[in-house]
């Protein structure tokens, strides 16, 4: 086991800047991440502190956003634990994904992941390539994730959150993560 601090809102309601968590560091020894994870990994690009994300995609499924409604495998999936900020900036990435043609990729991109994206990208969908992991925010429009930095490597993936040990909204200690 292992604790974090959470030091931003991009998993928020789920985990919110100041929370504490634990996560399992040897679950995934035995097991693969699965869609709906929450993971803590290391960035992909930069000597960067560890990040934590829902997984969304695992390894050959295809992702696409239509209208904020996230599908994969050509099934729109529920997600009861996101949230939408009415009043944050237009981001078309959080709108319809993956992008059309470079003429829509963002200036916020990983230069990597912007050369490498359309690589990914058949019929309007963004295949999980194979030992990669597909993840976001559940604060989807103050979260900087897969969208942007493109899939996780199954080795850059530390350990599995499982539960809040201390927040200030003491009502929140204890909560198993899902």
């Amino acid at each position: 086991m292992r604790a974090y601090k959470m030091t931003a809102d991009s998993m928020a309601p789920t985990l919110v800047a100041g929370d504490r968590i634990v996560a399992d560091m040897r679950y995934y020894r035995s097991h693969a991440p699965q869609r709906g994870d929450l993971i803590v990994f290391q960035f992909p690009y930069l000597d960067h502190p560890s990040y934590v994300k829902r997984v969304i995609g695992a390894p050959g499924d295809r992702v696409k956003i239509v209208d904020r409604q996230v599908y994969v495998n050509g099934q729109r999936i529920t997600e009861a634990y996101i949230v939408h900020d009415p009043a944050a900036p237009f981001d078309p990435f959080g709108e319809n994904f993956p992008p059309h043609s470079p003429e829509y990729l963002q200036a916020n991109m990983q230069p990597e992941w912007a050369d490498e994206i359309f690589q990914h990208v058949h019929e309007g969908e963004i295949t999980v390539p194979p030992g990669k992991y597909f993840t976001m925010g559940d604060n989807r429009d103050h979260s900087w994730d897969s969208r942007y930095w493109g899939p996780i490597a199954r080795d850059k993936i530390f350990g599995k959150v499982l539960y809040i040990y201390w927040s200030k909204d003491k009502s929140r200690i204890g909560q198993t993560i899902h």
